[in-house]
């Protein structure tokens, strides 16, 4: 807010001080302008005393120009000497609404999927890996009774935090009260750096509230070869 007024100030000084240089530039120009018009009437006088009648108007248009050009470097004198505008209170405020508009699309994400996927039909599928060193993951397809919902292929970041511990959420959606089937297919390279492609499969019921299940990769050292199941969070 300092940072406007400060350039609505500067700004006004401007325009008084444009307003202030055309005065004397106009008044100069007539002084110059009257002395010619007059050099007719002296018509009578020798030719040599021309010269010397016009010679007066410079002498006095001189200091005039000098005074005009003072007076128009005296006022920006201030201006130049004056420090920058201090802004540190507007980026503040910048940063709070930034913060306020973050807060506020939390606040509908949230929201919104409280109103697209209620508690009592929610159905929510989780990806988790541990130690991935006899599989690396590249994509999952899921299939909810029969149909599929989702085909997600991982980027490398994403596999790297899946290895941290970290958790998924691959699938979120809509499902009635009864019985459903889940199928998952994972594809990637197992052992031996080949394309590997393996499934898993579960049976569960729906019940009234959220379902929450998850698609879990693990190593089996004694096979060394990868292990994938599907949990059902009671």
């Amino acid at each position: 807010m300092q940072y406007v007024l400060s350039f609505m100030k500067a700004w006004s000084r401007l325009l008084l001080l444009c307003a202030f240089l055309s005065v004397p530039a106009a008044s100069f120009a007539q002084a110059a302008t009257k002395p010619k018009a007059a050099a007719p009437a002296a018509a009578p006088a020798p030719a040599a005393a021309a010269p010397a009648a016009a010679a007066p108007p410079s002498t006095e248009a001189a200091p005039a120009a000098d005074a005009a050009t003072a007076e128009a470097a005296a006022p920006s004198a201030p201006d130049a000497a004056s420090p920058p505008p201090d802004t540190r209170g507007l980026d503040q405020e910048v940063q709070g609404l930034k913060k306020d508009v973050v807060d506020l699309n939390r606040e509908l994400f949230v929201l919104e999927e409280e109103l697209l996927f209620p508690a009592n039909t929610q159905v929510a599928v989780f990806v988790s890996m541990d130690v991935g060193d006899f599989f690396a993951l590249d994509s999952v397809t899921l299939k909810i009774d029969q149909k599929e919902v989702i085909n997600y292929l991982y980027t490398p970041r994403e596999v790297e935090a899946l290895l941290k511990g970290g958790v998924h959420r691959l699938y979120l959606g809509n499902l009635k009260v009864g019985k459903h089937e889940l199928v998952a297919f994972f594809s990637g390279k197992g052992p031996n750096d080949r394309d590997y492609k393996r499934g898993a499969t579960l049976k569960f019921e729906k019940g009234i509230g959220a379902k929450y299940l998850e698609l879990k990769i693990n190593d089996r050292q004694r096979k060394q070869q990868p292990e994938f199941e599907v949990k059902d969070w009671e």
